[in-house]
């Protein structure tokens, strides 16, 4: 049987905490920022925990399970 891949994007984009949560990148920063506000735009920086409805999605393209 063949080895079963990480989904690459994925890998990139989040990050197991120690306690094993996992961290995502906040949404809303790319581009179209000079109609943002200042205050929104320094709040979209930091990053956020993956909530339980995504979770197990997230972990199967992680392949953590």
């Amino acid at each position: 049987m063949p080895k079963v891949k990480t989904h690459s994007r994925a890998k990139k984009t989040f990050k197991v905490t120690g306690s094993g949560n996992i961290k995502r990148p906040k949404a809303f920063k790319s581009h179209l920022l000079t109609k943002k506000a200042t205050k929104r735009k320094r709040h979209l920086r930091g990053s956020s925990l993956v909530s339980d409805a995504n979770l197990n999605m997230v972990k199967r393209l992680l392949r953590l399970r």
